[in-house]
């Protein structure tokens, strides 16, 4: 697979100013510095080292700020990396660029504030993920709290699990069309579990309310009744699941980071 995934990093910038961009004194969250650099930087030359990656497309309302900046401008001349302008959700940004034509499959997404990805996280998600139409990235709450006791996430529980996402997906093939429509019209709400299970039908959110359905198991079940193969792939590098996203979120990176 060499060179034939597509990766679509997310920089966007909120339409109300980003705290960790205010303290920072930037304009855009992708700007705020992580370990000495903007945090776009590191998941940017994550996916442009590995090999399985083509070309990366920078998803951000903003491009002007990113190509400007004498840390990321690098990125605007990089010969791979282009730039696209985003709107207001992820999911219509994504249909916009699939009805253009010039964003070949598979494609992986991920953000840049994803600043400890890195070369075994992105060889374990590709590997797992080959083959599905929908790949999910996760990480079971036992896996983090081994390693970072400390750390607080959102938790959705399911009979195999306490999970939380690790903000890198997999779309295989066009079927995949018909998740990301969805995906549209549930975004307002993604960061309310229920709301986004009951999109998927009664027996999803009475599964998942009644802790019957494993979260490998209920993501199958949800592929099969788009008519297409979804997966789970539950990420054995806990660091997957550690954005920067608040204040403290940034420290342990840093921390991490300096450790090597």
């Amino acid at each position: 697979m060499t060179g034939s995934v597509t990766a679509i990093l997310l920089a966007g910038a909120r339409p109300i100013p980003d705290p960790l961009a205010a303290a920072a004194g930037v304009a855009v969250k992708p700007l705020v510095p992580v370990g000495g650099e903007p945090m776009i930087n590191r998941p940017a030359r994550a996916l442009l080292d590995h090999p399985a990656i083509g070309q990366v497309v920078i998803l951000t309302q903003r491009p002007d700020l990113l190509a400007a900046d004498s840390a990321t401008g690098w990125l605007a001349a990089h010969p791979r990396v282009r730039f696209e302008t985003g709107g207001q959700g992820i999911a219509s940004s994504l249909l916009a660029l699939l009805e253009a034509g010039d964003l070949p499959f598979p494609i992986l997404l991920t953000t840049a504030d994803h600043v400890l990805l890195d070369r075994a996280m992105l060889d374990q998600f590709v590997d797992e993920a080959t083959g599905a139409d929908i790949a999910v990235a996760m990480v079971e709450r036992e896996t983090l709290l081994a390693r970072y006791p400390g750390s607080r996430r959102t938790w959705l529980k399911f009979r195999d699990g306490w999970w939380s996402g690790a903000n890198i997906f997999w779309f295989g093939s066009d079927k995949a069309r018909s998740v990301i429509a969805l995906w549209q019209e549930v975004e307002q709400d993604r960061k309310k579990g229920w709301k986004i299970l009951a999109a998927f039908g009664p027996f999803a959110l009475l599964g998942a309310l009644l802790r019957i359905l494993t979260l490998r198991g209920g993501i199958a079940r949800i592929g099969r009744k788009f008519g297409l193969t979804a997966r789970l792939v539950a990420m054995a590098s806990p660091e997957a699941c550690i954005d920067a996203d608040k204040p403290e979120d940034v420290t342990l990176i840093e921390t991490i980071l300096q450790r090597g």
